[in-house]
């Protein structure tokens, strides 16, 4: 007989990781305040972290949070379905909504639930989604679980959408669905392209904008806004645990079709409702993103200022155009080292290997906050240039 268990019990990659020095994943922080931690009692830049705008430690979002929590408890115990939604549950929806310029919003309880809770409701059979390559995990589980026909078109590359959407069969319905920023590249979708291309098809369009909301656009209300393009692209998703500075996400859209999602998405009717606290943590959030923009053009200066100092080493930064800024390095091994001497370094990154890239673009990921200082960033160029010349990946 086989036993299902055969495959944990080979699985051995994460020992011999260890063994080597080289485990990359799970690391305990034992303090967390902003662009810095303290891991193993030693202080260190992090450069891993998604929170944009550094407002998880901004006094109006912790002062909110703790307010919540005093007055509603730590939980509502329940899903939204039934005794889980409070009056601060649909605040924060109609706040999300007039932000991103939808008429409506819904929120779940994690970013790759709400992924996964607005795309197979929408999915019927003999339906065909559309999605790039490259987009998040939690779309490709979203249309796994639709009963719809999946096919994926070659990265931002728009022939190769038209021709999927030829493909398409006449009189079936069509969903396509790209990222606004790609997180593991940091490149914005040519979003007007692919507007213009779903059109001319008769296509609904989904972005999902957990690396855009709070980073792009006038206002920080995303990709959509950066393009000028709020009314031609039908749902928009983001997350809290980025620029947001909590945990869980929120889809938008019409009211018709936010109302059918809502009435058919399991992922929501079946978990628990995000707690108090971390929804009065992102109603503070956009609050403070829309009275301090310069909160954002900190931001842009630390990116602008990074790019130019890691590109001018030699580092190849691949597309970018955002705060994610990965050094591509193209080998398990030697990612790895990179990662663990940046470490002990001081300086905390992503250390990204195949599968979760393809073979040959494994890299260090590394995202930017408002709130590192500049003599932060210089500490992480410098120990990046000591690495990267150590090591062999510049010159």
């Amino acid at each position: 007989m086989t036993d299902i268990f055969d495959k944990c019990y080979s699985f051995k990659r994460d020992e011999e990781a260890l063994n080597l020095g080289l485990y990359p994943y799970f690391k305990a922080i034992s303090k967390l305040n902003g662009p810095h931690v303290i891991i193993d009692g030693k202080d260190m830049i992090m450069v891993g972290s998604n929170n944009y705008l550094g407002l998880t430690t901004h006094p109006k979002v912790r002062q909110a949070a703790m307010e919540a929590l005093a007055e509603f408890g730590t939980s509502c115990s329940g899903s939204r379905f039934l005794n889980g939604t409070l009056e601060l549950h649909e605040e924060l929806e109609a706040s999300l909504a007039r932000f991103v310029g939808k008429q409506s919003a819904q929120v779940f309880s994690t970013g790759f639930q709400t992924n996964q809770g607005a795309i197979a409701p929408l999915l019927g059979r003999g339906d065909c989604v559309i999605i790039d390559r490259l987009v998040h995990a939690s779309v490709v589980e979203g249309v796994r679980l639709g009963f719809g026909k999946v096919s994926r078109f070659r990265h931002s590359d728009v022939s190769s959408l038209r021709k999927h959407l030829e493909a398409c069969p006449p009189n079936q319905g069509i969903l396509v669905i790209v990222d606004g920023v790609y997180s593991m590249e940091g490149d914005i979708t040519p979003l007007p392209e692919i507007v213009e291309a779903c059109k001319e098809f008769g296509a609904r369009i989904m972005v999902d904008d957990a690396h855009g909301i709070g980073v792009l656009g006038e206002r920080g209300s995303g990709t959509l806004e950066h393009f000028g393009l709020i009314e031609e692209v039908d749902l928009v998703m983001g997350t809290f645990s980025k620029s947001l500075a909590s945990l869980g996400g929120f889809i938008a859209g019409d009211a018709r079709v936010i109302s059918y999602i809502k009435h058919h998405s399991r992922a929501l009717i079946f978990s628990a409702s995000m707690p108090p606290s971390a929804i009065a943590a992102v109603k503070a959030a956009l609050e403070v993103i829309e009275a301090e923009p310069e909160i954002r053009e900190r931001l842009w200066e630390n990116t602008r200022f990074l790019l130019r100092e890691i590109r001018g080493l030699g580092f190849d930064t691949g597309p970018t155009q955002t705060p994610v800024v990965p050094l591509i390095i193209g080998d398990d091994i030697l990612t790895a080292m990179s990662w663990r001497r940046l470490f002990e370094e001081g300086i905390f990154t992503n250390c990204v290997i195949a599968p979760a890239v393809p073979q040959g673009a494994q890299r260090i990921r590394m995202c930017l906050m408002a709130t590192h200082s500049r003599e932060d960033l210089e500490k992480v160029v410098e120990a990046c240039a000591k690495v990267g010349r150590e090591l062999g990946i510049i010159q």
